[in-house]
């Protein structure tokens, strides 16, 4: 993980026993790496990916992403942020938001041209840089709007511009942070149904066999197989076969 380019990460609550826990994932393009702590602090970005983690990461806007090698915020989280502006009953609130949901919906539809092909990259660069710009002047607008209900979200989101458009600087990045969400949804199914894990050994097992499905369901491999073949190499004392396809 320390050496992947980009990576997508995300978390979600959970409980091992009494203990308040988060369930994490950290998806890669080949791997996924789950893993359950009782923290959500900056110190399992430290366990996990170590100082020398430099890449990207495709994350939402909580504070403890902000030192993990350069960001990118997801914009299906500032694209609810905004309909959150548009259903506030503030009428100034309402039209910045509608304001910026407008060349945020610009913004996905000239990526789904640019993913299937229909427009070119440096074409799509073209087209989001002035897009690029007027959002950045809304932002602007309500940084100076004087209400409290935009000032601090327009800040933070003004103060880190540039991780808002990391995917436009760093080809193979995504706008969004969908495969994190995708990855980790099973696992939240699972934890409403067993109500978390009851002991720290319970949550290394759930964090590993998390790991080795979500991993060998990338290149569409057998995942009982996987799992069959790694339980008879350690009653065999052998090297459990790799997760990685090629490998």
């Amino acid at each position: 993980m320390p050496t992947e380019e980009v990576l997508g990460i995300d978390e979600s609550p959970t409980k091992e026993g009494r203990l308040k826990s988060w369930l994490w994932t950290f998806v890669a393009d080949a791997d996924t790496v789950f893993a359950l702590r009782t923290t959500r602090a900056a110190r399992v970005r430290q366990e996990l990916l170590t100082d020398s983690f430099c890449g990207v990461v495709n994350c939402d806007r909580a504070k403890m992403y902000w030192k993990i090698g350069r960001p990118q915020w997801c914009w299906a989280h500032l694209k609810r942020d905004f309909q959150a502006l548009i259903d506030h009953p503030d009428h100034q609130v309402k039209r910045l938001g509608r304001d910026l949901m407008r060349p945020t919906r610009e913004l996905f539809r000239n990526w789904s041209r640019c993913r299937d092909g229909t427009i070119t990259r440096r074409g799509f660069e073209r087209l989001i840089q002035p897009i690029r710009r007027q959002i950045d002047g809304l932002v602007l607008r309500g940084v100076f709007s004087g209400n409290p209900k935009l000032v601090g979200m327009c800040d933070e989101l003004y103060d880190h511009r540039d991780w808002l458009w990391t995917f436009l600087d760093v080809e193979g990045v995504e706008p969004t942070n969908n495969a994190s969400e995708r990855a980790l949804r099973p696992a939240v199914i699972w934890r409403k149904l067993s109500f978390g894990t009851q002991s720290a050994s319970g949550s290394r097992f759930v964090e590993t066999i998390l790991t080795v499905v979500d991993t060998c369901h990338r290149p569409s491999r057998n995942r009982f197989e996987s799992i069959t073949s790694a339980v008879q190499a350690h009653f065999a004392g052998q090297q459990p076969p790799s997760l990685l396809a090629g490998v």
